[in-house]
């Protein structure tokens, strides 16, 4: 069994000359590494949203200074709001002069037995988990559709098909993502826009290092085959897979990103 954290891959210019919109991408998790790879692959415009005012503008400010010539741009947004998310995609759509990509990797965690768990927690990570990427994916899809084009890459989680203790809220909602990825891309096909999700295991990052026990971390990555957790831009390199054109026969798809059977 190998521990060892590969090299960093390169760009290829997988998304070259795309505009790619993020949710969620301040900080230094899965969706800060997708734009950065969103960067590094070429993109001709990247947009990223977040809660966080701080985090959000120290993390265009770093994204910019990867490349110049790059537009980047970063919004305030909570996708628990609707108004926030039609005023986002207009706000990128503005910006960019048209949506290539959107992925949705706005989503909140937590830890809690059932029968400890009140309807507010419940209702919280249900809200930004699943409904908060439905509203994203509904907002985006009205301007890609008359386009006949775009692609919208959703991140949800191995916990949508694999039981964990303290998890209910959690995975049910991104097994909620599943299913909505898998609906939506049906209905989004015809008008040539498609849906993919990635289902990552673990993968780490100083946020999970701070709100999970380091024992619980490391029984999780000790059942990886690989005896490690994923780095975030491991994750975010399936995203850019997803979000090119060589996954252009794909729709509808879940992609785990473990090395674990799903």
């Amino acid at each position: 069994m190998s521990a060892t954290i590969p090299s960093y891959v390169p760009g290829h210019q997988l998304l070259a000359g795309k505009a790619v919109l993020i949710t969620a991408a301040a900080g230094a998790g899965i969706g800060y590494s997708a734009a950065q790879r969103a960067v590094e692959e070429g993109a001709r415009a990247v947009v990223i949203s977040d809660v966080h005012e701080g985090r959000l503008s120290d993390a265009a400010q770093r994204l910019q200074l990867l490349n110049s010539e790059v537009n980047v741009q970063g919004f305030l947004a909570d996708v628990t709001d609707e108004q926030a998310v039609q005023n986002l995609v207009a706000s990128a759509e503005k910006t960019t002069g048209g949506v290539d990509v959107l992925i949705n990797n706005a989503g909140l965690g937590g830890t809690k037995n059932l029968v400890d768990m009140t309807d507010e927690e419940w209702h919280r990570v249900i809200d930004i988990t699943l409904t908060g990427t439905m509203r994203m994916t509904r907002a985006m899809l009205r301007a890609m559709q008359p386009r006949q084009a775009g692609v919208i890459v959703n991140n949800a989680s191995v916990l949508g098909w694999r039981a964990q203790k303290e998890q209910c809220h959690y995975a049910a909602a991104k097994a909620g993502v599943m299913a909505l990825t898998r609906c939506a891309a049906m209905e989004a096909a015809e008008f040539g826009v498609r849906i993919n999700a990635v289902s990552p295991s673990i993968a780490m990052h100083d946020f999970l290092r701070k709100t999970t026990p380091p024992e619980l971390l490391q029984e999780l990555a000790s059942k990886e085959a690989f005896g490690r957790a994923a780095e975030v831009w491991e994750v975010a390199n399936v995203m850019m897979f997803l979000a090119s054109d060589y996954a252009s026969y794909m729709t509808g798809e879940v992609v785990s990103v473990s090395s674990q059977h799903a």
